[in-house]
């Protein structure tokens, strides 16, 4: 399984980005802490991710699907937010 950051940048105002929230909850694991980034993991490839979830985004929106390495800091999180980020990355 690979871990990628999901980063959105949703542009459009009132529109409701429900399928997408949905299709990010749809993978095996997520995390969800931060307003436009997601962290998902899966055993697809970051342009496999990418064109899955491009279907629930607007033209002008924006959308990045990066890999994650294994370094990371943080703070300010709940600790259940701290133990997913422990567990998963």
């Amino acid at each position: 399984m690979t871990t990628f950051i999901v980063g959105c940048n949703l542009r459009k105002s009132g529109r409701n980005y429900a399928d997408l929230y949905e299709a990010l909850k749809g993978y095996p694991m997520w995390w969800h802490h931060l307003d436009s980034l997601w962290i998902v993991v899966t055993n697809k490839t970051a342009i496999q991710v990418r064109d899955h979830l491009r279907q629930y985004i607007d033209v002008n929106d924006r959308l990045l699907v990066m890999r994650c390495e294994r370094e990371a800091a943080w703070t300010g999180f709940e600790e259940n937010g701290s133990d997913w980020l422990m567990e998963n990355l």
